[in-house]
């Protein structure tokens, strides 16, 4: 009996792979970005602010919810769709800080946390040949699943050293093909937001071509600089004309988490929101990836979701104190800070410290500073197709989302480094 041809080049995984950017020239597979630097960062005993989770855990009532839902019996399945009362959770939030009006039995789904709301988002709308517009540098995750589904992306470039997006290359990146556009707001890597006329372009570009509009909104508690504004925003609260913002809402899926807002990462608690036609693929694809999200930290996230408006608002205040920090201690050694506005990142160009290093590439940069300084930082363009990395060449995020004590040893042992 003959074995199953695994290593062929043309199985979906290999797919997957190649758009993660996980499949080495050679064929062989690597880790993700994440996994690599935080091994390297352990071995040489070196602060990681590379991969973005907090040190410090999420409210202490809804934790103690968790503990509770598991000594109460709610250990089983949830519906698929997940616990009413965290899709009633889910939509008063929506009402309260976006003006959107939900169904929770229709028009919310829960996830095995935000990657697979936006992994099942894209497999519900994706046909093979279809395009998706995305900003670039990016959540490695877009480009995967959309090259695991057969689709093509379409990057459209955010320029440093502000990362804003140019409205040609914007234009330009739409096609009679184009089926999605990926929106990532406030910004994973750089920490920007979109601007209200970007967002409108988007808007109206999404409408004409007939696009889904995917939002992913995980850290829209996290935006300190400014209010967080959805692209599918009710009419109270939208920045877009009545007639465009109702076409918007009719076509936007909405992705968050319990992640990022409530600093439980490893609770994989998310969701997606948005018409119940579309909500209704989302729904179809999660079920057979996972059923359903663990029940007892569904009804904690609920509760903590019920509490969130005190919670959010101190812990935007917090993240702009961090992100501070670490923007002013960059600028201290003389290097190029984007400004942020929100999530848990900043941006900065370490090239002119290449030389010192003895780096040619973010990469090289990348490892030479957890080994000579102890410092694990991400380099931007792992976060950009081959194609694209050039235009981030220096650039390194920050994940300034650490206790200020564990940044300012992270700062320190970069200052020590470069004496």
């Amino acid at each position: 009996m003959s074995l199953p041809q695994t290593d062929s080049p043309d199985l979906p995984w290999h797919d997957l792979a190649r758009g993660a950017g996980l499949m080495q020239d050679s064929g062989a597979l690597r880790s993700t970005i994440f996994d690599e630097t935080s091994v390297l960062a352990r071995a040489h005993g070196a602060v990681n602010l590379g991969q973005g989770f907090p040190d410090a855990d999420g409210p202490a009532a809804m934790i103690e919810a968790a503990a509770e839902a598991l000594r109460s019996g709610l250990n089983q399945y949830s519906p698929e769709r997940g616990l009413p009362e965290l899709r009633e959770a889910i939509a008063a939030q929506q009402l309260a800080t976006q003006s959107r009006e939900l169904d929770p039995h229709t028009q919310v789904v829960v996830t095995a946390g935000a990657a697979e709301a936006l992994a099942a988002s894209l497999l519900s709308i994706l046909r093979p040949g279809d395009e998706v517009v995305v900003l670039e540098p990016h959540y490695d995750l877009y480009a995967a699943i959309v090259a695991f589904a057969g689709g093509v992306l379409h990057p459209v470039a955010l320029r440093p050293p502000e990362f804003g997006v140019d409205l040609e290359d914007l234009r330009a990146a739409f096609s009679d093909r184009t089926a999605a556009v990926l929106v990532n707001d406030p910004h994973n890597p750089t920490g920007t937001v979109l601007s209200p006329e970007t967002a409108r372009e988007i808007a109206r570009l999404a409408v004409e071509h007939d696009a889904v509009i995917l939002t992913d909104e995980v850290y829209e508690h996290l935006r300190y600089d400014g209010e967080h504004l959805s692209l599918a925003a009710g009419a109270s609260s939208s920045m877009l004309e009545p007639e465009l913002a109702e076409q918007v809402r009719e076509r936007t899926l909405v992705v968050s988490s319990a992640s990022k807002s409530l600093q439980v990462t490893g609770w994989r608690i998310g969701w997606v929101s948005g018409p119940a036609d579309l909500i209704s693929g989302v729904s179809a694809v999660k079920t057979y990836l996972s059923h359903s999200a663990a029940a007892p930290l569904q009804k904690a996230v609920a509760a903590g979701l019920r509490d969130l408006q005190t919670w959010g608002q101190t812990l935007a205040a917090e993240q702009a104190q961090r992100s501070a920090l670490v923007g002013q201690a960059l600028r201290d050694l003389g290097l190029q800070v984007a400004q942020p506005s929100g999530s848990y990142y900043v941006v900065a160009d370490f090239s002119p410290l290449f030389d010192r290093y003895g780096a040619t590439t973010s990469a090289e940069m990348s490892r030479a500073l957890i080994e000579q300084a102890g410092l694990a930082l991400l380099p931007l363009s792992a976060f950009a197709a081959p194609e694209n990395q050039e235009l981030y060449a220096g650039w390194m995020r920050v994940a300034a989302c650490k206790r200020e004590s564990t940044l300012q040893e992270g700062m320190d042992r970069l200052a020590a480094a470069l004496r």
